[in-house]
């Protein structure tokens, strides 16, 4: 299951859930600003960042 991480691994601010987030094949995450700032690549293994999905309000995690 995905992890979703609360705090962008770039500039590290808060993430919000259900906010815009951006992340890697690795799980990577980065807040939208760091994301153009990066070029929409991840800086640890130069993958695509893309928009991370949304859980339904009230999904349970694992």
């Amino acid at each position: 299951m995905l992890e979703m991480k609360t705090e962008c691994e770039h500039c590290h601010d808060a993430l919000i859930e259900q906010g815009e987030v951006y992340i890697c094949s690795y799980e990577c995450t980065f807040c939208v600003d760091c994301c153009t700032a990066l070029g929409g690549l991840c800086p640890n293994c130069g993958g695509e960042l893309v928009r991370r999905p949304r859980r339904p309000e009230g999904a349970e995690t694992a």
